[in-house]
């Protein structure tokens, strides 16, 4: 399951701003969640350059990201721009 974390507005020291991907099997998380897209945030986590707001799977398996900062819609492929092909 892919889980967009908007990030944090009122704190010193800004968290979330990406978006995470959370392992399932048989219905239940299987793993830790690993960072799928990042990069939302200055080197010193002080500022932010996009919000991830909204997270879903493309036909072809990629994962659509919207960005409610860059106002535009991100597509996360895989290594070298490999997708597979959504389960189900």
């Amino acid at each position: 399951m892919a889980i967009g974390q908007h990030g944090s507005w009122n704190r010193s020291t800004l968290s979330g701003y990406k978006v995470i991907l959370v392992p399932f099997a048989n219905g239940r998380p299987a793993g830790p969640p690993r960072d799928i897209l990042t990069g939302f945030l200055s080197p010193d986590e002080k500022a932010s350059y996009g919000r991830p707001v909204g997270v879903t799977l493309g036909p072809d398996g990629s994962v659509l990201v919207a960005d409610d900062v860059g106002d535009v819609i991100w597509r996360v492929t895989g290594a070298g721009g490999a997708v597979g092909r959504p389960a189900g």
